[in-house]
């Protein structure tokens, strides 16, 4: 059974930080690229950013680029988000996932993802 827990989300003001983690089980982390995505209400769920199998590749949507951080550490089956200078429209709940399939590769299209977590919401201030 594969699970994915995360947390770390909370409220913060406008140009604060905050650190994301996902706990993962049930499944050999290391061979899976993992990703964020994040679902504001009444929006779609929109890719955030992703990591090869490896940690050795990321990938950012325009909208964070510069201001998140994707990284994984293999040995404690966990993957993070650090999140700076966050902004109002930052607003979501965020979720991580696993890929389909062993690759070398990262995705940002949702389908390619099979399991996910159960989301931790992130309140931005103005």
């Amino acid at each position: 059974q594969v699970q994915l827990v995360e947390s770390g989300g909370g409220l913060v003001q406008a140009g604060g930080s905050l650190r994301l983690s996902c706990a993962a089980s049930g499944r050999t982390f290391s061979r899976y690229a993992m990703g964020w995505f994040r679902q504001a209400p009444g929006k779609e769920r929109e890719f955030v950013a992703a990591i090869t199998s490896s940690g050795g590749t990321t990938h950012y949507a325009d909208s964070v680029k510069g201001r998140f951080t994707i990284s994984r550490d293999n040995s404690e089956n966990t993957l993070y988000l650090q999140m700076n200078s966050l902004k109002p429209e930052d607003t979501a709940v965020y979720y991580c996932a696993t890929a389909r399939y062993y690759s070398t590769t990262y995705y940002t299209a949702r389908n390619r993802y099979d399991y996910w977590g159960q989301g931790t919401q992130v309140t931005v201030s103005s």
